[in-house]
C-alpha cells in the first residue's frame, strides 16, 4: 500500500513512519509513504494557504488553490482521497478493513476551521470522523486511521495476533498477564497457569463477553459467536453479568 499525506506541518508525521512496526513494515516494501507539504504550493511570497472565512466568522479556513495544485500534481482524482473530518462517517474496524484493500490512499490533514468546500466537492472520497469529539490537528486524526489499517495488511501483524484483538469478531479484548505470577499481592488467575487449552480458551471467551457487555453492550448485537460462545452469553445474562468478577479460580461457564 502506498499512503500519501499532505500536510502543512510534515515534522508531525514524519516520525511515524520510521519508527516501530510502521518502520519494519516500510522496510519490508509493505508501506510506501510520500509526505507533501501543501504549503510549498503556494506561489505569493508570504506561501499562504488559509484566508478569512466569507459571512464572517472566527479562525481561518483552507484555501482552495494551493492545494488544488499539491493534489493535482499527485494524481489524486486518479486515487482514493481521505479527510478526517468531525462530519465524516465514524470510523471503525470495519471501515479499516475495507481500507487496507486499497493499494493507494491520500490523506488530508486539516486544520484551523477546516478546508474550503470546494476542495472537498472536487477531490475527497471519504469525510471520516475518528469521534465525538475536537482535535486541533488533522495529522492526528490521519495518523490514528492510518494506524488502524496498515496493521491489517497481511505480512505487517500475524495472524494469530490480529484474531484475538479487541473489535475482531465483534467484541473486546479479554485481560492479558505475563510474569511475575504473583505481584503487589495480585495473582495470575490459576485457569491460565493450568495448560488446559480449552478451559484457557473458554476463560478468554467469557472475559471478552463479560468486557463487552459491561463497557460496550452495543457490540454483542453483532457479535459473531458460535453456539458455545451464545451459551456463555445466555448464561452471563442470567447471572446479571454486569456486576460479576470471574477471577479465574471457578469455573462457572
Amino acid at each position: 500500500m502506498k499512503i500519501t499525506i499532505l500536510t502543512l506541518f510534515p515534522e508531525m508525521v514524519e516520525s511515524f513512519f520510521t519508527s516501530s512496526i510502521m518502520k519494519r513494515a516500510v522496510e519490508r516494501g509493505l508501506v510506501d509513504y510520500q509526505i507533501v507539504n501543501w504549503r510549498s504550493f503556494a506561489e505569493d511570497r508570504h506561501q499562504s494557504c488559509d484566508d478569512v472565512p466569507y459571512g464572517g466568522g472566527a479562525g481561518m479556513v483552507i484555501s482552495c488553490e494551493p492545494i488544488f495544485k499539491a493534489l493535482n500534481a499527485i494524481g489524486a482524482k486518479e486515487k482514493r482521497v481521505i479527510y478526517p473530518s468531525p462530519s465524516g462517517r465514524s470510523f471503525d474496524q470495519e471501515y479499516a478493513r475495507a481500507l487496507r484493500s486499497e493499494e493507494e490512499l491520500i490523506f488530508i490533514c486539516g486544520h484551523y476551521e477546516g478546508l474550503d468546500q470546494r476542495i472537498i466537492d472536487e477531490f475527497v472520497d471519504d469525510e471520516i470522523s475518528i469521534g465525538d469529539y475536537v482535535i486541533s490537528s488533522g495529522e492526528v486524526a490521519t495518523l490514528v486511521i492510518i494506524d488502524a489499517l496498515y496493521r491489517l495488511i497481511d505480512g505487517v501483524i500475524t495472524p494469530d495476533s490480529l484474531s484475538e484483538e479487541s473489535f475482531e469478531g465483534g467484541l473486546l479484548e479479554y485481560p492479558q498477564y505475563t510474569r511475575p505470577e504473583t505481584y503487589c499481592a495480585k495473582s495470575v488467575p490459576d485457569v491460565l497457569l493450568g495448560g488446559h487449552h480449552a478451559k484457557i480458551e473458554q476463560w478468554r471467551l467469557q472475559k471478552r463477553l463479560e468486557r463487552s457487555m459491561e463497557r460496550r453492550p452495543d457490540l454483542l448485537d453483532e457479535a459473531n459467536l458460535d453456539a458455545a460462545g451464545r451459551k456463555i452469553l445466555n448464561a452471563l445474562i442470567e447471572k446479571g453479568a454486569k456486576g460479576t468478577v470471574d477471577d479465574g479460580r471457578t469455573e462457572s461457564y
